[in-house]
């Protein structure tokens, strides 16, 4: 097993936060506490009262918990949860005390609320810059399952002087971004998924053109992380207008560059699966048992460790462009950062003999950091090698290339224009069971890092 020291992505221990945020942990802390305080003091000396009342309040804190640092499916179902848990003490009253169950809820509901406060959003940083002079957004009308045709993207980037191409289906992206920069184009957008986004990308890395991400695709890592709401897609292209300009970097594997993360091993196994888009959680936790089984053959995979010793490896590995804060091999969290200089790199070893239990049920929880066999580190290169070719996951797209690997950081490689009105990136988040810690810390005025 390895034994290397984790380095947690995000903002500097200890760091100062904002008065903001200091004032919303505070407030969800006191909320917390009083609703404990409330629900409890009127059912202590009813013996069927008191342990529901306890299991009620227990169950919709975790759930809260859970949908507040949680997303997509997992979000929806743990608030599921806690909504029909406070349903059930209202129901209960009876025995409780109407107006004790109505208080306790607003609690947790003004805790919950001022603990998303507290871990806020990092805002977008950058210069700011006047329209584009000659804009050209770039369209592929079947990324996300024809996400640009329902947001009528060709007609509202008409609409505001962008000069649109639309990909046909025999058509290549790199020679169209290419042409466009040809054509005096100084600013290029792209409509699609992260992998046409990281081709786009590199083209205006090396035309010298600025970079407009539009979320047209299916995840849209990549524009969460650039700090854009993805689901208001035609806004993204106000980017072309006034906005703010920032550098950021890019990965590179081999001649292909990424601006997400490249995964190996039974990762790369995983994000193959049909039923993973629609459920990345789920899919991992379900394939995992069968993919770490002890009659598998762990991946062959090589590289050398934070600590300089060659041959290490691992049952999964994945790297990507900056660090992630990540709690779930299924439910990639944020990249706080996209400048810092440096890969992320998070690996994860596995006894099959005793720990995949332990691995599935942190899987589940959205706890996968606390698995003793993960580990993070940053590097600013990475060489992996194998005695046979190796499957990959670029940016989410399957490939099967030779080995060796080779994997770089381009730093601060492509201008992006970011509209003025982007929300910001989630900030970084801890998992369930790191929540009140990192209340406590930032009421206390330190980042929870």
């Amino acid at each position: 097993m390895l034994a290397w020291m984790v380095r947690r992505p995000g903002r500097r221990a200890g760091a100062p936060v904002s008065r903001f945020r200091r004032v919303a942990a505070s407030a969800a802390l006191v909320s917390f506490a009083a609703a404990v305080a409330v629900m409890f003091a009127r059912p202590i000396d009813r013996p069927i009262a008191f342990p529901v009342s306890v299991a009620a309040v227990t169950i919709a804190l975790v759930a809260g918990w859970t949908a507040l640092v949680g997303r997509g499916l997992r979000r929806l179902s743990a608030a599921v949860v806690a909504a029909f848990t406070l349903g059930g003490l209202i129901a209960f009253a009876g025995v409780v005390g109407l107006t004790t169950v109505l208080v306790t809820a607003g609690l947790l509901v003004t805790s919950g609320t001022a603990a998303r406060g507290a871990f806020g959003r990092h805002r977008p940083k950058g210069l700011m810059v006047g329209a584009a002079r000659r804009g050209v957004l770039l369209v592929n009308p079947r990324s996300g399952g024809g996400a640009a045709d329902r947001h009528n993207l060709a007609q509202e980037g008409a609409r505001r002087g962008i000069a649109v191409v639309t990909l046909t289906e025999r058509a290549d992206l790199r020679s169209l971004a290419e042409d466009a920069a040809d054509r005096g184009a100084d600013v290029v957008g792209m409509a699609g998924g992260d992998g046409s986004q990281a081709l786009v990308a590199d083209v205006a890395r090396r035309r010298g053109m600025a970079f407009v991400c539009v979320p047209a695709g299916t995840r849209n890592h990549f524009a969460l992380d650039l700090g854009l709401d993805r689901k208001d897609v035609v806004g993204a292209l106000d980017a072309f207008d006034l906005a703010v300009e920032q550098r950021v970097d890019l990965g590179q594997l081999g001649d292909r560059v990424f601006v997400n993360n490249v995964s190996l091993g039974v990762y790369a196994e995983i994000v193959q699966s049909d039923s993973y888009r629609d459920a990345k959680m789920g899919t991992a936790a379900a394939m995992l048992p069968d993919l770490l089984g002890v009659d598998r053959a762990p991946p062959d995979l090589r590289f050398t460790g934070p600590d300089g010793r060659a041959g290490s490896t691992a049952d999964v590995l994945l790297v990507s462009n900056n660090a992630y804060q990540l709690h779930s091999l299924g439910g990639f969290g944020t990249q706080p950062r996209l400048g810092s200089g440096r890969l992320g790199v998070a690996a994860l070893r596995v006894d099959r003999a005793r720990d995949l239990p332990a691995l599935v049920a942190l899987e589940s929880m959205g706890a996968i950091n606390r698995f003793r066999g993960f580990h993070q580190w940053t590097s600013p290169t990475m060489r992996i090698d194998s005695a046979r070719p190796v499957s990959v996951g670029v940016d989410g797209e399957a490939l099967r290339l030779p080995p060796p690997l080779d994997l770089r950081l381009l730093p601060a490689a492509v201008r992006v224009r970011i509209p003025l009105h982007a929300p910001g990136t989630p900030a970084a988040r801890p998992g369930v069971w790191g929540m009140l810690p990192s209340l406590i810390r930032i009421a206390a005025g330190r980042s929870p890092a």
